[in-house]
Formats: C-alpha cells, sequence, structure tokens
C-alpha cells in the first residue's frame, strides 16, 4: 500500500493539457490537493471539469503534463497509474455505474473479488456489510440497482468507491439528478467519511449548495485554463467577475452573456 506520510500533496498535477481532435479543452492545467482535504473542481458548462477528472486517472489520454500521485511520478498520457496506486483511489462514477444485473452487495465486492481474490468469502461478506453500514445501505443487501432511488443508487456506489479504504476519492458530479434533501444527505456523508477516515476528496460538481457545504477549496476552469485556485472563501470574494457571478448563482445562459464567454461546448466534456 502507498502511504503518503507528510504534508505534502497527496496529488500534484502539472501543465495538464487535453482535448478531442483539434479541440482543447484543458491548457497549461497546475494544482496541488493536499492530504485530508476536499477540492471542488468548477466552473460552467463546458469548461473540462470532467475532462480533467478522467484524464487525471487515464481514463483518457492526456497530451501532456505530469502527475505526482501518492508519490509516484507520471506523465500524463504515457505512464499508467500503477496497480498498487490506482487501488488508493476510489471513483465515484455521475450516474454510479453499478452493474444492473447484479445485487448491491455484488457490485460492492468487485473491487475486492478483481483485487483480491485470496480473501475468504466470510470475510468479503464482513467488509461489504461494514461499507454499505457506513452508507446505511445494509437493508438494500440483496436488491438490484433498478430498485433503488437516486439517492440510493449513489451510496451503494459509494460503498464501492470506498471497499479498498482507498487514500484519494474521485467525485464526478456526486449530487446530479438528486433532490435538494437527498443531495444535502449525501454531502453530509461525504464530510462524514473525510472526518472518520481521513480521505482525501477531488470532486467535480456545479451545485452551489454542495459547494458551500463541503469544499475547502476551489479550482475554476474557464475557456481550458485555470482561472482561480484557492480556498472557498476566498472564491467568494474573488475579483474576478466569472468567479463572483458564478458564487451569486447565475444560470450558465446569464454566465455566458454577462462574460461574453466564447468557449462554445454544447455538452460536459
Amino acid at each position: 500500500m502507498t502511504e503518503n506520510k507528510s504534508n505534502s500533496p497527496v496529488l500534484s498535477v502539472r501543465n495538464m493539457r487535453a482535448g478531442y481532435g483539434t479541440l482543447e479543452v484543458l491548457s497549461d492545467i497546475s494544482f496541488d490537493l493536499a492530504p485530508g482535504s476536499i477540492r471542488i473542481i468548477l466552473g460552467t458548462s463546458g469548461c473540462g471539469k470532467s475532462t480533467l477528472l478522467n484524464n487525471i486517472l487515464g481514463l483518457e489520454v492526456a497530451w501532456g503534463g505530469t502527475l505526482d500521485l501518492l508519490g509516484h511520478h507520471l506523465r500524463a498520457g504515457v505512464d499508467p497509474i500503477p496497480l498498487e496506486v490506482r487501488q488508493q483511489c476510489g471513483v465515484l462514477f455521475q450516474n454510479g455505474a453499478l452493474l444492473s444485473s447484479i445485487t448491491v452487495a455484488e457490485n460492492v465486492a468487485l473491487p475486492l473479488r478483481m483485487h483480491h481474490p485470496e480473501i475468504k468469502e466470510d470475510i468479503l461478506r464482513e467488509m461489504v456489510a461494514q461499507k454499505l453500514e457506513s452508507v446505511s445501505m445494509l437493508h438494500a443487501w440483496h436488491r438490484l440497482p433498478g430498485e433503488l432511488s437516486g439517492g440510493m443508487r449513489k451510496r451503494a456506489a459509494l460503498a464501492r468507491a470506498m471497499i479498498l479504504d482507498p487514500q484519494i476519492l474521485f467525485c464526478d458530479e456526486p449530487s446530479a439528478g438528486l433532490d435538494p434533501v437527498t443531495s444535502n444527505e449525501l454531502d453530509k456523508l461525504l464530510l462524514k467519511l473525510r472526518s472518520e477516515l481521513g480521505i482525501t476528496m477531488l470532486v467535480v460538481t456545479h451545485e452551489l449548495n454542495s459547494i458551500d457545504t463541503i469544499a475547502d477549496d476551489v479550482l475554476f476552469l474557464s475557456q481550458a485554463k485555470v482561472l482561480f485556485d484557492g480556498s472557498l472563501n476566498a472564491a467568494k470574494n474573488s475579483s474576478e467577475a466569472e468567479v463572483a457571478n458564478f458564487f451569486r448563482g447565475f444560470s450558465s445562459d446569464e454566465f455566458s452573456a454577462t462574460n461574453a464567454v466564447s468557449f462554445d461546448i454544447k455538452e460536459e466534456l
């Protein structure tokens, strides 16, 4: 297991570039992720939030840059993340990404079966039960994902993301599609996990309420670049018009019109 034994960043991204075809979506992106912190990646639709997360995780091939992830130096888009490091990175996908044909418990057990096939069945079941209980989903052990509400699917997916006790949790729009009450419950759950386990989180979201509840630090992307990097309080008081307007709750359309944003991408990349 790779451990971060100092206060040095658990993740450092330097000069990352990425895109699709000839379209550059990320240009010279650099930031650090401090141990035990929750950093939010935000910006208006199409700014490259999910693209950044996917390129950090190696789910997409970056054009350039470097990563220092849990003590391992990697060339983005070139060097694969070592297995022992990948096991320390939990991922909560936007739609949960649960397999529909197997039960909640079987979904949560998948990473254990994949990475630790030597674990005895009774120990595996106990570990799955502990994680499901930690997200208040033990009652859904035998249920299929299609039988769950949106919030329950997110919590089941969170249990799966946490089953290997990762040091870093990556979340892509965790509150997407949830009503305000359920979203708030999920935010509180993330804070509880951080408090109890000391886990570090990198979260993509555009939900103002969630940002206000869970964020320590903010990385604001605009037109392929980092427009703001700092604390949540500093972001709220930023002199950058785009950042200030975001925290005033402008819609994406108002935001684009007010700031003459020319970065015209119709879907979140």
